[in-house]
């Protein structure tokens, strides 16, 4: 047993220990958290595991809680940003690929959060949109002889932005 604690009549024992299984040829770092409903004796168990034999018992805890960000980043990384479509052969392009889709998920998270201010329901899909329309106007004008009133500019860029958008455009976001 490595720790006991009881909070608001639900006692948590933790237990650790390297055990073998006899499908599984390495030893295991196993984390057994029981927890014990103190009114009722109901118990429920959890065993979470590890092959690295030298983690502790709150790191193994730790990551495990982070296993459905992990899955979630994975997602966007498929979803949003090429992991699933790449065809690369070589060990060096498939890290450089691989790398590319996970920075543009924290990238992506980062705008997000910034662009969410003045879009609170918008999601990745409205930020590509948002930015790629951003990007045409840029390259339209440059196309032009003279950059137009500031009042039309306002309105191109304000349609150019919103199409492709899943939630509602809202003016005010600024990705200069």
């Amino acid at each position: 047993m490595c720790k006991s604690t009881i909070d608001e009549d639900i006692k948590t024992d933790i237990y650790q220990a390297t055990l073998l299984h006899k499908e599984f040829a390495q030893a295991l770092n196993i984390v057994i958290l029981v927890k014990t409903n103190l009114k009722t004796n109901a118990c429920s168990h959890v065993i979470l595991f590890s092959s690295d034999l030298y983690l502790s018992y709150e790191n193994i805890i730790d990551y495990y809680k982070l296993r459905f960000q992990i899955e979630f980043n994975f997602r966007d990384a498929k979803q949003f940003w090429g992991l699933e479509d790449f065809m690369n052969l070589s060990q060096a392009a498939v890290t450089n690929a691989t790398n590319l889709a996970f920075f543009m998920v924290n990238l992506s998270h980062l705008l997000l959060s910034d662009f969410r201010q003045h879009n609170p329901d918008s999601g990745i899909i409205d930020l590509k949109a948002y930015y790629r329309g951003f990007q045409y106007v840029r390259e339209m004008l440059k196309m032009l002889p003279e950059i137009p009133e500031p009042i039309l500019l306002t309105q191109i860029f304000a349609k150019l932005t919103a199409l492709g958008r899943i939630h509602p455009v809202s003016i005010g976001v600024d990705p200069s």
